[in-house]
């Protein structure tokens, strides 16, 4: 069985770091896709990589040890990182749902709103502000004693398994945590879901291609929120219940979810097709020139 997890989370691992590379790469490369929508699109590409890296190569090399350890420090670092690149991920979710509703509601102040500066600064404040929230989510955790049980119940040094270990009341950090990622996972969903329902009501006045086009667009996005919020919740709002669902869910959130966005986005979005069929036509008469 953990041969088999070996090479699924490995297979896994390389197609979210291939394809988020990709679409970087795309983005990059091709000059009509340098607007706010792909600049934040290449932001959450790479902190999805940074995401999954954070607890993925760990857990690949554990399941071909026979001893899976981690030191104090390692588990300090992945906890952090985990978190970190997390809540950058919440953030830059919800700057992308900012950055619809100014193209399809606010159309002629576009250009204004969303300029390169403001794209700058939106993007600096997410990561601050995942700094922050991964700081004191760290803190909160590793300031409690521990007892001499060091076994972690889970696949990775997460809040609740790590907090399961303290000589102490945990009751009042639990509430924290609750605070700090349930309850702030869930006001950006809701954020989200109220952003979406105005650009819904906007649309009635446009026309069908212009419908077309822009739930295409808000539909991935929504998609992926979805697949992303909603494991946050089963996670991070109980606080006082660690379900043995929750490993699963673990790894669907951190593995499997950032393996389907780069298909989700490419699939739907005709731009990001197009401008990765010139690359890979440019590469290909590169190559016969070369040859010939």
């Amino acid at each position: 069985m953990q041969l088999m997890f070996f090479a699924l989370v490995l297979l896994f691992y390389i197609v979210i770091t291939v394809g988020k590379l990709l679409i970087l790469l795309t983005v990059f490369s091709d000059p009509p896709l340098h607007t706010p929508m792909y600049f934040f699109l290449s932001n959450l590409s790479f902190v999805d990589i940074a995401y999954s890296s954070a607890t993925a190569p760990k857990m690949i090399a554990d399941f071909i040890s026979e001893k899976k350890t981690i030191s104090y420090w390692g588990c300090v670092t992945q906890m952090f990182t985990f978190h970190f690149f997390g809540c950058a991920k919440i953030f830059v979710l919800i700057v992308m749902a900012f950055d619809h509703y100014a193209a399809i509601c606010q159309p002629l102040r576009y250009t204004t709103i969303m300029s390169a500066n403001a794209c700058i600064v939106l993007a600096s404040l997410s990561w601050i502000g995942a700094l922050g929230h991964s700081f004191v989510q760290t803190l909160l955790t590793f300031q409690l004693p521990f007892c001499n049980n060091r076994v972690i119940d889970h696949y990775v040094c997460d809040i609740h398994p790590v907090l399961k270990l303290a000589c102490a009341d945990t009751t009042l950090v639990n509430m924290l945590v609750v605070v700090n990622s349930g309850l702030l996972a869930l006001g950006c969903f809701l954020i989200l879901l109220a952003s979406y329902t105005v650009i819904l009501f906007s649309l009635r006045k446009r026309s069908s291609e212009s419908r077309h086009k822009a739930l295409s667009t808000c539909g991935s996005h929504f998609t992926v929120v979805t697949f992303f919020f909603v494991p946050c919740f089963f996670i991070y709002l109980c606080p006082s219940t660690t379900f043995p669902l929750d490993k699963a869910v673990s790894v669907f959130y951190t593995t499997i979810t950032p393996m389907l966005n780069p298909l989700i986005y490419t699939l739907r979005n005709e731009d990001v097709k197009n401008a990765m069929k010139q690359i890979w036509n440019h590469k290909v008469s590169l190559k016969e020139k070369q040859e010939g």
